[in-house]
């Protein structure tokens, strides 16, 4: 009797070890796994020495997903793939950071065995955005904040122009589960700054060594330029002006102001945005043009000072001034002058050709000839007056003889009647 009742004790105690040892041989395995937001999940419960026992998977809150194979949760985005002796797999499709945590992997024998399978999210940084605190103003500075609003972990920000890194402050803030992260830059800005290229960098680990990247454009804000594009050469009645206002500035100005100073705009003029025509200029359309625009940081003007001349075609004939030459038994050769440039009158700044509407040759030898003629003429009238002088003087001193004889003839007591005759006859 007391044999029999140890032999039945001893058997229990055996086949309780026999139990132990094929439950702990029957261990579950869990796999950790990390998948990015959005993608899909596989938790995995591997089984040692299955021998039917129950399995059951829980999720991070325990509640009971599957058991045996069944799904307990309504919840279609958890499916199970497969499930034998030897492995156990569910997959999560659309993951979100609020699944993340442990799924439990639970082996129901005489002792109950369990495994949790840990599911990370990683949340990789959208496109950052770049927000701009006030206006860029020509002379002043901007400041420039680039955001991004979740990652999980924390996502790294660099500024960068010209391919050179732009250092910023950068924050960041937990918000629960993920991270938004800010990184802010101060640049002084001047009128060539506006639409200088910049871009925010954001780097994650989960990009796999991409990088998601915002472009920006500064927009430098400053007053108008006006320039008026004056036509090319001299304007003159008759022709027509074409005047172009090349305006810039930030914003553009949107209307361009025309007007002529101290006097009122002809009424033949034809405004069309930044261009001014007027057609058949007269002189009565001389003055000074100005061209105005204007925006909410400054005006500018530019002015144009019109001009027309005399419709006149201009020929200057150029003669040959003689020179005094010596006399000669033969003209002097006239000197021939070649064809010149001389001013207009009317046009300074014009050059007009001259021509001679008489041969050059033609008329020097004329001139030559007129010259010679009148030194001829000069040198007989001269000779002839010399002659005519020297006779008159003979006669005079001879007659001056006989009166000188006729006066001895007298003194000495001859017949001065007779002697005064005879000189007489």
């Amino acid at each position: 009797m007391w044999l029999t009742a140890h032999t039945e004790a001893l058997v229990r105690k055996l086949r309780q070890y026999v139990l132990n040892l094929a439950a702990r041989c029957q261990a579950v395995q869990a796999e950790n796994v990390t998948v990015l937001e959005g993608g899909t999940a596989q938790i995995s419960c591997r089984l040692q020495n299955y021998d039917g026992s129950i399995v059951v998977i829980q999720n991070p809150r325990r509640q009971t997903l599957f058991f045996n194979g069944t799904r307990a949760l309504k919840d279609d985005r958890f499916q199970m793939v497969l499930f034998t002796p030897r492995l156990v797999r569910i997959t999560l499709t659309n993951v979100s950071v609020s699944d993340e945590g442990g799924y439990f992997c639970q082996l129901y024998t005489d002792a109950t065995h369990h495994q949790v399978a840990t599911l990370s999210v990683s949340v990789p940084p959208e496109t950052p955005t770049v927000e701009v605190k006030q206006e860029a103003v020509e002379g002043g500075e901007v400041e420039l904040t680039c955001v991004s609003p979740r990652s999980k972990p924390a996502a790294t920000l660099r500024w960068i122009r010209n391919g050179r890194e732009i250092p910023g402050v950068v924050s960041q803030q937990d918000n629960g589960k993920t991270f938004s992260v800010s990184s802010t830059i101060r640049i002084p800005v001047e009128r060539k700054d506006n639409g200088a290229a910049l871009s925010c960098e954001a780097s994650h680990q989960a990009l796999g060594g991409q990088k998601r990247i915002r472009h920006y454009r500064l927009d430098v804000y400053f007053a108008p330029t006006v320039r008026i594009v004056p036509p090319s050469g001299i304007l003159r009645e008759g022709d027509s002006l074409s005047l172009t206002c090349s305006v810039s500035g930030n914003p553009l100005p949107r209307s361009i102001l025309w007007s002529k100073i101290n006097d009122t705009l002809p009424e033949r003029a034809e405004i069309s945005g930044p261009t001014f025509q007027i057609s058949r200029l007269s002189q009565s359309h001389n003055g000074t043009y100005l061209c105005q625009a204007q925006n909410n940081y400054g005006r500018a003007a530019d002015h144009y000072t019109l001009l027309v001349y005399d419709n006149v075609s201009v020929t200057t004939t150029v003669l040959p001034t003689p020179t005094t030459q010596p006399i000669t038994s033969h003209p002097t050769t006239p000197t021939l002058l070649t064809p010149s440039f001389a001013p207009d009158p009317k046009d300074p700044g014009a050059v007009v050709e001259t021509h001679s509407a008489v041969p050059y040759a033609v008329i020097g030898g004329v001139l030559a000839l007129l010259v010679f003629t009148v030194i001829c003429v000069l040198i007989v009238t001269i000779w002839c007056s010399v002659r005519q002088k020297g006779s008159y003087l003979t006669h005079e001193a001879s007659g001056l003889d006989e009166h000188g004889e006729v006066q001895e003839a007298f003194l000495n007591g001859n017949d001065a009647s007779q002697g005064k005759k005879e000189y007489l006859l």
